[in-house]
């Protein structure tokens, strides 16, 4: 059966007076006339295969538009219709394919599905206004979706709906604002490149836990806060974006336990927007800006949310294309000259913030973004543009990574604005934390100066003293050492008494060890006169 017998066409359904019409194209860059009434970065169908597009530029009523779908085909006059939104799973399952067909169409949410309905304890006559949240949709186990009324929306209240099951087409909240009655269903809708509203940005002063302890005690992030993961090839960025998502390859089975016990996917609190191997890479371009949105959507019902992006160099390289399509003046290595600003108005999107309406409530937006300079270099324009506007530098290092040292972060040229901003916090958790950490700091800048040392002069170099010394060290103490670099092994389920207890009995071996060769080293000196080195 072919697709057309399965999937409706714009065309069986509209008025031919609705449509613009082709005036050119240019690979994935279509110009269409006729577009009056249209509005920008509007999603259109193009052409009789409905080829899905995004406008991205007007000029009276003609319309530049960026297609997402292969344009091979397209001729002057095809038409073109505006429409909306792209639901991958209800396309697979109507085209019966793995692959998304040319020009698929099929309704973004299943309007039919029935969800339980609960309403908090409201009533006729109550005042509502925008980010209130009046009730709560069962969608899993692990989370609870909270329903708010969306922004710029307010009234008394005339009707609401009993508990119940409900679709997304039937009403369950009904406003009365000076004589006029507005409908509220269970459905939003939004445009993505336009930021969410919030009642007020407040100051972030709790971290980002990723479990990577390098990440955690040297270089935090905080909640709301913004990272970059800059490294080549095979550095392991997404290594660390899958270890901070905690999805790996096989995340369908991965599961977390719940302080209660149970045990639940961890897919039931994660949103994957991908795009398929089929698609042109300009759809990355508007894939990006989905994902903020769902971010700031669950963010407003007072959830702290971390969005991954892998990676933003692929976004810049479709915002590089378009632009050479639209034949703009190109900047550094052929990147638009907006390319900085368009980076600043995606990551100003993260932080903490005070949610719209009632109850009082806050919630955050974390933004880690992966970059994949070409070779490695940190001079690449998105690099540069990324590390201007990020607070947190999470560099990766491909010799650690060739080592297999992962995370391969890097601790000499990676760095946190957000110590400053979380002192108090680790104050009250440990009070000598920061003093331990800046000395850890200063015996790995040690280390990095020795090394130096050691790749200019043999290995085996230097007077007897000191490598009777060194032999002597590292005879005594081999077990110790051996037993301080096993503590990445440790396993976090034995609980923190258990693995604190382990580290604390560690560090008075060393003490004890340490002390008992001084002493011997001062008992040399008195019996022989040796100095040891």
């Amino acid at each position: 059966m072919a697709y057309g017998d399965r999937l409706t066409t714009f065309e069986d359904s509209e008025k031919e007076s609705e449509y613009g019409y082709v005036r050119k194209v240019s690979g994935p860059v279509v110009v269409a006339d006729g577009m009056g009434g249209a509005a920008m970065y509007e999603l259109v169908r193009v052409g009789h295969d409905n080829l899905i597009g995004e406008i991205i530029r007007l000029e009276g009523d003609s319309a530049t538009i960026q297609v997402y779908e292969e344009t091979a085909g397209l001729m002057v006059n095809d038409p073109v219709l505006r429409t909306r939104k792209r639901p991958l799973k209800t396309i697979a399952i109507k085209s019966g394919d793995v692959y998304i067909p040319r020009g698929v169409s099929v309704p973004a949410l299943d309007k039919d599905i029935l969800w339980e309905f609960d309403p908090k304890k409201l009533a006729v006559g109550d005042l509502l206004t925008g980010g209130d949240l009046f009730a709560t949709v069962f969608e899993n186990t692990l989370m609870q979706h909270h329903v708010a009324l969306p922004p710029g929306s307010m009234g008394k209240i005339s009707y609401i709906a009993p508990a119940g099951q409900y679709n997304l087409k039937d009403t369950v909240l009904e406003l009365e604002f000076q004589g006029v009655k507005k409908q509220i269903t269970m459905l939003q809708t939004w445009p993505v490149r336009t930021p969410r509203p919030v009642a007020a940005k407040v100051a972030a002063d709790t971290p980002l836990l990723t479990g990577q302890r390098v990440l955690d005690a040297l270089f935090p992030s905080v909640l709301g806060g913004t990272c970059a993961i800059p490294g080549a090839f095979g550095c392991g960025k997404t290594v660390i974006s899958q270890a901070l998502s905690k999805v790996l390859m096989d995340f369908p089975q991965l599961t977390m336990t719940l302080p209660d016990g149970r045990e639940e996917s961890v897919m039931k609190r994660t949103t994957l927007v991908a795009n398929t191997s089929n698609m042109p890479v300009a759809a990355r371009e508007a894939s990006i800006y989905t994902g903020i949105t769902i971010a700031e959507y669950f963010r407003d019902m007072g959830y702290n949310v971390s969005m991954m992006a892998d990676s933003t160099s692929r976004w810049a390289e479709a915002l590089r294309e378009i632009s050479g399509r639209l034949a703009e003046m190109p900047a550094d290595s052929g990147y638009p000259a907006y390319l900085a600003a368009r980076l600043a108005s995606f990551y100003e999107r993260a932080g903490k913030v005070k949610c719209l309406g009632a109850p009082d409530r806050s919630g955050s937006v974390t933004i880690v973004g992966a970059v994949s300079p070409p070779g490695g270099d940190f001079s690449d324009p998105v690099t540069s543009a990324t590390l201007g506007i990020v607070q947190v530098f999470w560099g990766l290092d491909k010799k650690l990574a060739q080592r297999k040292h992962f995370p391969s972060v890097n601790w000499l040229i990676s760095y946190s604005k957000y110590s400053k901003a979380l002192e108090s916090f680790y104050e009250k958790f440990d009070p000598d934390f920061i003093d331990i950490r800046t000395k850890a700091r200063e015996v790995l800048q040690r280390e990095d100066d020795l090394n130096e040392i050691v790749q200019a002069v043999e290995r085996g170099a230097g007077p007897d003293g000191q490598k009777i010394t060194y032999s002597v060290i590292k005879h005594r103490l081999g077990q110790l050492f051996y037993r301080l670099v096993s503590q990445k092994f440790e396993d976090p389920a034995e609980g923190e008494e258990a693995l604190i207890a382990k580290f604390q009995k560690l560090y008075d071996d060393l003490t004890v060890e340490f002390r008992n060769l001084e002493d011997e080293a001062r008992q040399a000196i008195r019996d022989f006169g040796v100095r040891p080195y």
